[in-house]
């Protein structure tokens, strides 16, 4: 993403203030630091440090698309691609799209998982907001979760624009890469992904 020198010098000093808050202030405040999208279930202060610090099997934090943060940067290049040139036009707009849940490894995926069986009840309901390893788009480095909710607004009005398309109904933060978009739309959301072909494997 291209940003005029002062941007990257804010930015940095923004990340630098947000580090040491997490290291002088503690846990309380993470909460409060690291922006979580509505599915994303786990959300422990440790896990949110080692988000931060750029672990990528911890909770997904907020993230830009520098490719500091190893759950954005694993991602598909085409994706991450769109991505960048999708932000750069959204901050042209007063918008700053965020990545809240980019590649995940299969074994938080796994977790996230087991933590929707015991929200939802059962796997049947979980299966409406958590794939499984072998099926998640995220695991493969496919799916980015976008926010704050304005940024995902945005995002779901001029997506197609870069070939990023929402792909649930029930996920308005979940966008993967349809090329073809860019010329014809984005296909119609499937409700969640229980109607997802994909998650049938």
């Amino acid at each position: 993403m291209s940003h005029s020198e002062p941007a990257r010098t804010a930015t940095r000093r923004i990340r630098s203030t947000i580090l040491a808050a997490v290291v002088v202030v503690g846990a309380p405040l993470i909460g409060v630091l690291v922006y979580q999208s509505p599915e994303s279930l786990s959300s422990s202060a440790a896990g949110a440090v080692d988000t931060l610090l750029g672990n990528q099997d911890g909770p997904p934090g907020a993230a830009t698309f520098d490719g500091e943060i190893p759950s954005v940067s694993d991602l598909d290049p085409d994706l991450l691609d769109a991505l960048r040139l999708a932000a750069t036009d959204a901050a042209d707009h007063g918008i700053e799209l965020i990545v809240t849940s980019g590649r995940r490894s299969p074994e938080y995926q796994d977790q996230l998982l087991r933590e929707a069986v015991s929200k939802y009840g059962s796997e049947a309901e979980a299966a409406r907001w958590v794939a499984t390893a072998e099926t998640s788009a995220h695991v493969s480095g496919d799916a980015v979760d976008i926010g704050p909710s304005e940024a995902a607004a945005w995002l779901s009005t001029y997506g197609a624009d870069y070939g990023l398309c929402q792909i649930y109904s029930n996920e308005p933060w979940h966008y993967e890469l349809r090329p073809e978009a860019t010329y014809h739309g984005c296909p119609a959301p499937y409700a969640d992904p229980t109607e997802d072909p994909r998650m049938q494997k």
